[in-house]
């Protein structure tokens, strides 16, 4: 067996070297660790659909696998809902949360092939909450990992970028200065 080392990600290596520099100069900060920093990435999906057709969920959980590397976990209803015809346990989606190498990975993909082979592509809106932010894609069609000849149902993601970051601005510069493209 061996035990190759392997390379850092690309906008980890950024980030330590340029991005966390910058914002402490802008911010001012004195301690080293009030440097706002991704803490974790999640995808989600919730369909509709699944509470007709079983198939949707797995197409939903081999797409989720496909882009994030690792395996989702299916979310189910926590309870009953007679209008929508849904029952307290049913699986309506799927999640992944990604955490270290996986998740800078995620983001360079995203920022560098995936959002910009969409298309009519404008940039992702500058709407943060608490210094998180979150956008959604109606179709996954973006991401190249996925073999749409295994899949019958397109699937749209949600995406959560959860930040140490205090406020909006500390967000936006900290996301913009690792490559997310906003609209201008």
């Amino acid at each position: 067996m061996s035990t190759q080392k392997l390379s850092k990600p690309r906008l980890k290596t950024l980030y330590t070297d340029k991005v966390r520099g910058d914002l402490t100069e802008r911010y001012k900060y004195s301690n080293p660790h009030l440097v706002p920093k991704l803490e974790k990435i999640v995808i989600s999906t919730g369909l509709k659909e699944a509470l007709k057709d079983k198939a949707v969920i797995q197409d939903a959980v081999y797409s989720l696998s496909m882009i994030s590397g690792q395996m989702p976990v299916k979310t189910k209803a926590r309870k009953s809902v007679s209008n929508f015809k849904l029952r307290e346990g049913q699986e309506l989606g799927a999640k992944v949360t990604l955490r270290g190498d996986r998740m800078w990975d995620f983001l360079d993909r995203m920022n560098t092939m995936s959002l910009p082979a969409t298309q009519d592509f404008q940039g992702l809106p500058k709407k943060f909450h608490k210094g998180n932010y979150a956008f959604g894609l109606s179709r996954c069609e973006c991401f190249q990992e996925i073999d749409f000849d295994k899949v019958k149902h397109v699937i749209g993601l949600n995406v959560q970028i959860v930040t140490t970051a205090k406020n909006e601005d500390e967000c936006f510069h900290l996301l913009s200065a690792l490559g997310v493209p906003f609209k201008k």
